[in-house]
């Protein structure tokens, strides 16, 4: 039961973070990139994984590499004692070439996490917001 309230709380606050966007208006030739990016965090390193998704975030603001709307991170359980957290956020273009300050916090992301039911530990891609 736990498990279900959590997931419709996550989902109301993307459907409202989906209506609060700052983006422009839709362009075709608009690069930007909406994605949901699911980390499977290590037991007992949340707190220390938290830090590390605010300093890329830091980080990607200051690169200007993100639009500041719409940002969400949501935190459920994943199996007994296992964590993951849900990031929806979009690319203002797809980083193909990151810069080498978001290339290692990445990495620490990575070092967080860790492979678990068949997924990897950091998984995701783009997704459509819904209006």
């Amino acid at each position: 039961m736990k498990n279900l309230v959590v997931s419709l709380f996550a989902m109301s606050l993307l459907a409202s973070a989906g209506c609060s966007t700052t983006r422009p208006a839709s362009d075709p030739k608009d690069d930007s990139e909406t994605v949901m990016v699911m980390y499977h965090v290590l037991p007992g390193k949340e707190a220390e994984f938290e830090g590390v998704l605010a300093r890329a975030w830091d980080i990607y603001r200051g690169e200007h590499l993100v639009f500041a709307e719409p940002h969400v991170i949501v935190r459920d359980a994943d199996g007994k004692d296992r964590t993951k957290f849900v990031e929806i956020f979009t690319w203002i273009k797809s980083p193909d070439h990151p810069p080498g300050d978001v290339q290692a916090v990445w990495k620490q992301e990575q070092s967080l996490c860790e492979a678990r039911f068949g997924h990897r530990g950091i998984e995701g891609g783009e997704v459509t917001l819904v209006h």
